[in-house]
């Protein structure tokens, strides 16, 4: 097999007999597994952001339950704060799984199989990262404000979310396919 610049690499002995072509072509001249480590370690880029921030919130869930005022919650704040954490520690465990994987499948030449598992449990994770966000305002704002005004922020920040999260990449997405079908300007 060549690769970059001529350079000729070995196939392993148990490799597929055929890989699955490139989805498109970016300009990059990489086999096929050279593009599952690149994918690999682009989503570990990523994890490790939203590992950092979810794990951090979770932390913070996990105090406030110490704190003097944790008495005063009623009924259906204490129920929302529990529910936040379950969903917390769900995204949290969700961001970490790829690491788990990968620890579980080394050397076992499963790197496709990985990487697709792992963009699983980040598009998982960050729904629940997304819910939590949401959740930890809308009950901080029930608690100073008022039961409405945390509703009302909560579910603008989902909104928001699904904005900067879902909608605006797809626009770019159609934007840049739409820019690519009419060619160079």
């Amino acid at each position: 097999m060549t690769g970059p610049a001529g350079s000729t690499r070995a196939t392993p002995p148990d490799a597929p007999a055929a890989t699955p072509p490139a989805r498109g072509d970016d300009g990059r001249n990489e086999t096929y597994i050279e593009r599952m480590d690149r994918n690999w370690n682009e989503l570990l880029q990523e994890l490790r952001v939203t590992q950092t921030g979810a794990q951090i919130l979770t932390g913070f869930l996990l105090t406030v339950p110490f704190q003097y005022r944790f008495d005063e919650l009623d009924d259906y704040q204490r129920a929302t704060y529990l529910v936040l954490v379950l969903l917390s520690a769900l995204a949290t465990i969700l961001f970490v799984a790829p690491v788990s994987l990968h620890r579980l499948l080394f050397r076992r030449r499963l790197k496709p199989q990985l990487v697709d598992a792992g963009h699983t449990f980040a598009r998982v994770g960050l729904v629940a990262l997304a819910l939590t966000l949401a959740g930890v305002t809308m009950l901080l704002f029930d608690v100073v404000v008022t039961r409405t005004a945390g509703w009302v922020v909560g579910g603008a920040l989902l909104v928001v979310i699904a904005v900067a999260w879902l909608v605006l990449p797809r626009l770019i997405a159609r934007r840049a396919a739409a820019d690519q079908e009419a060619g160079p300007v």
